[in-house]
C-alpha cells in the first residue's frame, strides 16, 4: 500500500511541475516559440487552460489518496489495540504460568508483538511524511486555483495567435508619426525601394518623433548565436508592448537607410546591471547592401554620453587595437559568412553577428550574462569580449543588461529639444 501512495505523491508533483513548465501558448496549443521573425505567443491564457484541462483529475487523485490514507490509519489504529491486548495477555499468562515450555512460547510471542509493533511504528511514520505530502499538495492546489482564477480573469475573450497591429503605415515610423501616428506598438512599413511592407516596432513619443527600433536586448530569451540568413532575414518576437527580443533583419535596415534626401540618426541606448542608462547617437548612418555585406557606414558621433566604442578602443595590449576595433565602415560577419579581418573568424569566437574589425569595442549581439561581470573562462577556451559590450562605458569583461537600437531622421532627432522617448528617458542632447 505504501509504494502506491508514493507513486501517487510523485506523480502529482510531476503534474504540478509540467504546469509551471508550460509557460507560453494558446488554448489551441498551435502556438510554439521559434526562430521565424515577429511570431508573437500568447502568454496567459494557455496557463489558465492547461490548469482547468487536468484539475478535475488531479482533485480527484487527491480525493482517493486521502481515502486511502484514512483507511490504513484505522487498519493501524485496530492493530495498536491488538498489540495491548496481545501484551496484556502475554503478561498475564507469564505471571500465573509456571516456568515451562509453555512460559517460553509466551515470551517468543512477547519478542514478535514487538517486532510487529515495531514495523507499525515504522509504517505510522511514513504515513505521517506522506500526510504532510498531501497537505503541501493541498496547499499547492489552492494556490494553483487562485492563479488560474486570475488568469482566467485576463482571458475573458478568446486567446488569438495574433496581436493588435496599428492602421496607419509610412516608409519608416517618423513617416508614421507625421501622418498622426500617436501611439508606440507595431506598424507596417513600406520603404522607397522596398519590394513589400514589413512589420516593426515604432516607439512614438510626445513630441511627434517616430524611432524606427531595429535591435532590442532585455533578458537574455532570444539566442542571438544566428546564421547569415536569420541576420538578413530578421529573428526573434515583437510584441505591442515592447517587452520581447529581436534583430529587426540586416536587409530591413538595409532598405529603411537607403536614401538619399534624408540623413538618418542612429540612436543607440544601453542600461547596465545597477540601472544607469546611456546613450550614443550616430549621424548618416547606413546599412550597405547584401553584396556589399550590409557594410556599417556614418559620418561622426552625434552626440550622447556613452562614448564612442564605434570608433575603437585602446585595450593597451597592441598599438593597432585601436585602429583594429573600430566599426566605422566595416562589413557584417557571421559564424557562416567571415567578413572581419582576423585571421579567424570574429563572430564563431564571440558567438554573435556583427560588424566585426578584429575584432571589436562595440558588441550589442554578444552573449547575455546575468549579473554582468565574466571572465575568459566564462567566454570559452577562445571567447573574448563575447558578452554585450560597449567599452567606452564599462570595460571588456562586463556584459549589459539592456539594449537598443533605433533610427530616426536627422530632422527630428532634437525635436522637442529632449531626448525623451516615450516610455523611457535618458541623457539630454
Amino acid at each position: 500500500m505504501v509504494p502506491s501512495l508514493v507513486s501517487t505523491a510523485g506523480g502529482l508533483l510531476l503534474l504540478f511541475t509540467l504546469s509551471n513548465a508550460q509557460l507560453r501558448g494558446d488554448s489551441i496549443g498551435t502556438c510554439q516559440r521559434n526562430d521565424g521573425f515577429g511570431k508573437y505567443c500568447p502568454t496567459t491564457c494557455g496557463v489558465a487552460d492547461y490548469l482547468f484541462k487536468y484539475m478535475d483529475e488531479v482533485t480527484g487523485d487527491l480525493n482517493h489518496f486521502g481515502n486511502e490514507l484514512e483507511t490504513i490509519a484505522n487498519l493501524t489504529e485496530g492493530a495498536d489495540e491488538t498489540i495491548v491486548y496481545m501484551k496484556d495477555s502475554t503478561t498475564s499468562a507469564q505471571k500465573s504460568a509456571s516456568p515451562d515450555l509453555y512460559f517460553k512460547k509466551s515470551a517468543s510471542m512477547l519478542d514478535d508483538v514487538v517486532r510487529f509493533e515495531k514495523t507499525i511504528i515504522a509504517q505510522e511514520e511514513q504515513m505521517f511524511e506522506l500526510g504532510n505530502i498531501i497537505s503541501s499538495n493541498e496547499r499547492r492546489m489552492a494556490d494553483l486555483k487562485q492563479l488560474s482564477l486570475q488568469l482566467q480573469q485576463k482571458c475573458n475573450e478568446p486567446c488569438k495567435d495574433t496581436v493588435e497591429i496599428q492602421p496607419i503605415t509610412g516608409t519608416d515610423c517618423q513617416d508614421i508619426a507625421n501622418k498622426g501616428g500617436t501611439t508606440s506598438g507595431l506598424y507596417y512599413v513600406k520603404p522607397a525601394k522596398a519590394t513589400e511592407q514589413f512589420l516593426v516596432y515604432c516607439e512614438i513619443d510626445s513630441f511627434g518623433r517616430g524611432f524606427t527600433v531595429i535591435q532590442r536586448r532585455r533578458d537574455g530569451s532570444v539566442d542571438f548565436n544566428k546564421n547569415w540568413i536569420q541576420y538578413k532575414n530578421g529573428f526573434g518576437y515583437l510584441s505591442p508592448d515592447d517587452t520581447t527580443e529581436f534583430w529587426l533583419g540586416n536587409e530591413k535596415i538595409h532598405q529603411l537607410t537607403d536614401v538619399s534626401t534624408i540623413p538618418t540618426v542612429l540612436r543607440i541606448e544601453l542600461m547596465d546591471w545597477d540601472g544607469n542608462k546611456k546613450y550614443a547617437d550616430y549621424n548618416m548612418f547606413r546599412l550597405g547592401n547584401e553584396d556589399d555585406k550590409y557594410r556599417l557606414t556614418y559620418a561622426y558621433l552625434f552626440g550622447g554620453d556613452a562614448g564612442d566604442a564605434f570608433a575603437g578602443f585602446d585595450f593597451g595590449d597592441d598599438p593597432s587595437d585601436k585602429f583594429f576595433t573600430s566599426h566605422n565602415g566595416i562589413q557584417f560577419s557571421t559564424f557562416d559568412s567571415d567578413n572581419d579581418k582576423f585571421d579567424g573568424n570574429c563572430a564563431q569566437q564571440d558567438g554573435s553577428g556583427w560588424w566585426m574589425n578584429r575584432c571589436h569595442a562595440a558588441h550589442l549581439n554578444g552573449k547575455y550574462y546575468p549579473g554582468g561581470r565574466y571572465t575568459k573562462k566564462d567566454a570559452g577556451e577562445h571567447g573574448y569580449d563575447n558578452g554585450i559590450i560597449w567599452v567606452t562605458w564599462h570595460d571588456r569583461w562586463y556584459s549589459l543588461k539592456e539594449t537598443t537600437m533605433k533610427i530616426i531622421p536627422l530632422s527630428r532627432i532634437t525635436a522637442g529639444g529632449g531626448q525623451q522617448t516615450g516610455v523611457k528617458q535618458f541623457g539630454g542632447l
